[in-house]
């Protein structure tokens, strides 16, 4: 006479030594990695004033945005003609970096150039 318990107990052995699919044969398989966002992108701008000398302005912009003279200049007068102009497009911490440097430069040389950041559209 076989006792049920140890047939149940076989059964229980066999059934974790046999895979049901041939999907879970020592195959590893890497989790799949997050998606991420792109982080929000800002602007730079720099606003015109009656006071800060044009060549100051684009001195600013050759030694903090690396332009060229003439795309400096282009700038310069645009934010000249408008009242403001865009001087570049980053992620937050570096847009925020870069207008405090404007403006830290602007102050120990004694102009009023002020620069924001906004968000880019």
């Amino acid at each position: 006479m076989v006792d049920i318990s140890v047939l149940e107990f076989k059964d229980v052995i066999k059934a974790t030594q046999e895979p049901e699919d041939d999907q879970n044969l020592g195959v590893i398989t890497a989790p799949e990695k997050p998606k991420l966002a792109k982080p929000p992108l800002w602007k730079v701008v720099l606003i015109n004033d009656d006071y800060t000398p044009m060549e100051f302005v684009v001195e600013v912009l050759q030694i903090f945005f690396g332009m060229t003279g003439d795309k400096a200049t282009q700038i310069m007068l645009a934010v000249h003609r408008t009242g403001k102009g865009t001087c570049g497009i980053y992620a937050r911490d570096i847009a925020e970096t870069k207008s405090a440097q404007v403006n830290q430069y602007a102050q120990e040389n004694e102009h009023p150039l002020v620069s924001e950041i906004e968000p880019a559209d």
